[in-house]
């Protein structure tokens, strides 16, 4: 792994674990075993490291969520969606519960974040109306568009939420299963009548899920 790619997992992994306040370029360095001005080689402060993890977040929610055209879900895609949810709320956790902060620091960081919003409201649209189409889910357009903004909130704004319950304690993956039990619980009043049992073992596999990560 080059340099650069290895200075910016190492800063999320700091990130996440002893939060981006607590953390310095110098952290960093020392983490990485190499000179400060080695990193500065790479990137000239913190902010550009924070914009670097964010293209990374935005590279593997486009790789797990931008919708494939005219595809019909199945219950693995519709498995592979809420999975994705959780692990990048997991992955990129220091972002999610301290995102205000971040955008109103940093005005380009703020200008990437609108635009990636736009996308996803498409995409979770997109999103739904596939699984109405593939007859998971029933509802008008109007239903569908305001459920995928609904969702979308509840991903955006989980981690932050616990974040303020704990009062600064530690997010954990349980804490996060409860999000994604908090999406199927949303959408659960629109499954069709043919699609309960998927609802009932998606819940169960995802409370398990939770019980497993405790």
């Amino acid at each position: 792994m080059k340099t650069k790619d290895k200075i910016i997992h190492t800063s999320l992994k700091l990130f996440n674990e002893r939060g981006e306040r607590q953390i310095t370029t110098n952290h960093i360095a020392a983490e990485l075993g190499i000179s400060p001005g080695n990193l500065y080689y790479h990137f000239s402060n913190k902010q550009e490291i924070i914009r670097s993890i964010f293209d990374l977040y935005v590279a593997q929610l486009e790789s797990s969520f931008r919708p494939h055209a005219d595809q019909r879900l199945s219950l693995e895609h519709l498995t592979q969606y809420l999975d994705a949810s959780f692990e990048l709320m997991w992955r990129f956790r220091f972002m999610y519960a301290n995102l205000l902060e971040l955008l109103a620091r940093d005005a380009e960081l703020e200008q990437k974040y609108q635009a990636l919003q736009l996308e996803l409201a498409n995409w979770s649209r997109d999103i739904l109306f596939q699984l109405r189409e593939s007859r998971f889910l029933s509802g008008d357009d109007a239903t569908m568009a305001e459920l995928a903004d609904s969702v979308k909130f509840i991903i955006g704004a989980w981690i932050g939420y616990q974040s303020a319950q704990l009062k600064g304690g530690e997010i954990t993956k349980p804490r996060l299963y409860q999000g994604v039990l908090k999406i199927l619980f949303t959408l659960r009043p629109y499954f069709t009548e043919e699609s309960q049992n998927i609802y009932q073992d998606l819940h169960q596999h995802y409370v398990k899920c939770a019980e497993r990560s405790e």
